[in-house]
């Protein structure tokens, strides 16, 4: 539940001519993006996006958004609009087509590109892929929708104003006004002004750089910073984005073609969205600079650039693979480059610090944006945002895409350019916003809990489950062994002790097996007693001892035979 909203009930039946917005991800954290839009019975889906799995998550693969809420409802589901190919707006499609596979996708060109391949390799059927592009306006079910081209970090973002019969919604999709775009392909504000005198009634904002003063530095920027640190290095140089920044691979590229170096793709995911991205004209590769990454061993170090996956410490990613030592083909030598080239997303500093220090162990030198400047934001900072509430003079503000504090600052932005703060609608996922008579208003809240992927489970990994691993990873395992008569309970072997994961020796509890042997004899007198109750005698004893001597709280599983 939302600490904005305490003890939200469920939402009342949707009104007669009003429209619903259910968030089900990306309101409260950076990731699993997806809002659906309800009327008349009707869903429109946008984004479905997955989250990366932090420290505190020990095994788990993927977040996903929670499709409880529309799990029964998926018949009512008209479509599935992608504003973005990137992975926390596209990463769990395949898993909501799990429910439904034949429900129309609508994106870009690039977006459902990078789309097809996921669905395939879940070995699902393939469902309409409708490409869109700015200015295209299609009818999906009772919605009406207009797509307008916007700059990111990626190319071929859009953003959707939905024309419904309850009000106009615009949602921006991640979004900032770089002015001088790598592609040429600008924010279209002159849309925005349309749809402001059209009457923009909810206006769906993303609000990641909100906290951000001013304006985010042009995208091209970066080419020369990475053409001069090209020129700095002695050795191979080794580049780390996400898999899907085609801006970056392609500044990249340019360095090292100016270099005369030669490039090779890092990583299954890496290989396969820029070969995606070359054949649909967003990436230009000059004859001769992209290499097999088999093949480029050969080549002397100072020819040599790899582009990687795992600038965000992901453990199986190239990055931290090669960082350890481990991987197949790269190996780090002392005067070696390394480049950083993609922000940090919150809740992956201690993952991403711990792979520039191994890497620097081994002698390379680490370029990251917080000592050169080699990434840009894909996201409007507050002077952009303001810029936008003044174009679009919206009646109503719903920021989304965010941590807390973001939201609340994208508010804040809002209240400045003159929307009332009573229309601006702070919500996080499941809190449900009803659009009646022209006004925004929180109607309560449905489920929305982090659903779990651990390989070929999904979902069913608790909480509970999360904390008995970060309990192993963190405090250790115990186990006590006891052996008693059945009839009578007598103790017929003393208590054996085992620890695992914990940097005493099991001598260290020698001290100790006389307590345990003790109060299990105490429980187990006059005669025979329940196995459970020797148990928690057994496990009460160990772990105050634990506690006390050595200041762990490790799991402590007692065992007791009885014969």
């Amino acid at each position: 539940m939302s600490p904005l909203y305490d003890n939200l009930a469920e939402p009342a039946p949707l009104a007669d001519g009003a429209l619903r917005v259910i968030p089900l991800g990306g309101l409260g954290e950076v990731g699993r993006n997806m809002n659906v839009l309800e009327l008349d019975g009707h869903l429109l889906i946008v984004d479905c996006g997955v989250l990366f799995p932090e420290e505190t998550q020990p095994g788990v693969d993927l977040i996903l958004p929670d499709f409880s809420w529309i799990e029964d409802r998926m018949d009512d589901v008209v479509g599935l609009v992608l504003t973005h190919g990137h992975e926390d707006h596209i990463g769990a499609v395949p898993y909501l087509l799990k429910l439904r596979d034949d429900i129309p996708i609508y994106g870009s060109d690039l977006t459902l590109g990078f789309v097809a391949p996921k669905i395939r390799e879940h070995r699902l059927p393939a469902p309409e892929l409708h490409v869109v592009a700015e200015h295209d306006r299609v009818r999906v079910g009772p919605f009406d929708l207009e797509f307008v081209a916007v700059t990111h970090s990626i190319p071929d973002a859009l953003a959707v104003f939905v024309r419904t019969s309850a009000g106009k919604v615009l949602i921006t999709g991640d979004f900032k006004m770089d002015q001088l775009p790598l592609d040429h392909r600008l924010t279209d504000l002159r849309s925005f002004a349309r749809f402001g005198e059209e009457g923009v009634d909810l206006f769906m904002v993303d609000s990641t750089n909100a906290e951000v003063p001013g304006f985010i530095a042009p995208e091209r920027e970066i080419g020369p910073v990475l053409d001069r640190t090209f020129g700095e290095a002695p050795g191979q140089i080794i580049v780390a984005s996400f898999s899907s920044h085609v801006h970056r691979v392609q500044q990249v590229i340019n360095a090292a073609s100016h270099h005369g170096r030669r490039v090779a793709l890092i990583g299954r995911s890496m290989e396969r969205n820029m070969r995606i991205a070359e054949e649909k004209g967003y990436l230009t590769v000059p004859e001769g600079v992209l290499i097999e990454s088999s093949k480029i061993g050969d080549l002397p170090p100072e020819k040599r650039v790899y582009m990687a996956t795992g600038s965000q410490g992901e453990p199986m990613a190239a990055l931290s693979r090669i960082a350890r030592g481990d991987h197949r083909f790269v190996h780090i030598e002392p005067g070696d480059m390394v480049v950083l080239a993609s922000s940090l997303i919150p809740g992956n500093e201690n993952s991403v610090y711990r792979v520039i220090n191994d890497l620097t162990r081994l002698g390379a030198r680490v370029v990251h944006k917080a000592n050169a400047k080699v990434h840009v934001s894909g996201h409007a900072a507050a002077g952009e945002l303001i810029y936008c509430y003044n174009i679009v003079q919206p009646k109503n503000v719903m920021p989304i895409h965010g941590e807390v504090r973001h939201l609340v600052a994208n508010g804040q932005l809002a209240v400045k350019t003159g929307v009332p703060p009573q229309n601006v609608v702070l919500a996080e996922d499941g809190v449900v916003v009803d659009l009646a008579d022209g006004q925004a208003r929180v109607a309560g809240a449905v489920p929305c809990e982090y659903v779990y992927v651990d390989g070929r489970s999904i979902g069913e990994i608790s909480e509970d489950e999360l904390e008995t691993r970060r309990t192993l990873g963190t405090e250790g395992f115990v186990s006590v062994y006891a052996v008693v008569e059945h009839d009578t309970g007598t103790v017929l072997a003393s208590p054996t002790i085992r620890a695992i994961g914990m940097a005493e020796d099991d001598s260290v509890f020698d001290e100790v097996l006389p307590d345990v042997d003790a109060a299990l004899r105490e429980a187990a007198a006059p005669g025979g007693v329940d196995p459970y109750v020797l148990q928690q005698a057994m496990r009460r004893v160990i772990g105050r001892w634990v506690a006390r001597r050595l200041r762990r709280r490790p799991m402590i599983v007692p065992v007791v035979v009885e014969q």
